[in-house]
């Protein structure tokens, strides 16, 4: 198992078999995060076998998948989220913006496989770390001013303006 859990000075945070999308060649298509489709996106099939449960991500692809874990960051905090070295070292590079200070809900997760091989993304093990940064309360927090992503649900969110 990879793993989960308190670390050092973080969170490991799990893969949700909820959900896993892959972005799709589509001739012609341009992806617009001000005006995202979601059918640049196709769905990932959850594999299974003695290893465990897993999504296969094909090479020099990118896709998105969600955190099982629910976040609750208090107005003190700001989370950085990065990959891990098991994965690092398969080629796969975690893509994730903060969580910031008064944040709440499933992260949605980036991934970009650079390696020439497809690669197994594990669900219900670990898959990126969550570092934790303190601070004064901010004058602002996310949800004072009732940022986009707030309260994501356990699926996998697109792009919003």
């Amino acid at each position: 198992m990879i793993s989960y859990g308190l670390s050092s000075y973080g969170y490991d945070l799990r893969l949700s078999p909820a959900e896993f999308r892959i972005f799709r060649h589509i001739p012609g298509t341009v992806v617009d995060p001000k005006n995202f489709s979601p059918a640049n996106l196709e769905p990932a099939q959850l594999h299974s076998d003695a290893n465990g449960h897993f999504f296969i991500l094909p090479a020099h692809s990118y896709g998105l998948g969600v955190a099982m874990e629910r976040l609750a960051v208090p107005e003190n905090i700001t989370v950085i989220c990065i990959g891990k070295s098991t994965y690092a070292r398969t080629g796969l590079i975690a893509n994730l913006t903060p969580a910031e200070a008064g944040w709440r809900g499933h992260l949605t997760l980036e991934f970009s496989n650079s390696s020439s091989a497809d690669c197994r993304i594990y669900a219900n093990e670990g898959v990126v770390q969550l570092l934790f940064l303190e601070g004064m309360p901010c004058a602002v927090s996310y949800e004072t001013r009732r940022g986009k992503y707030q309260d994501q649900p356990e699926t996998v969110t697109l792009a919003r303006v």
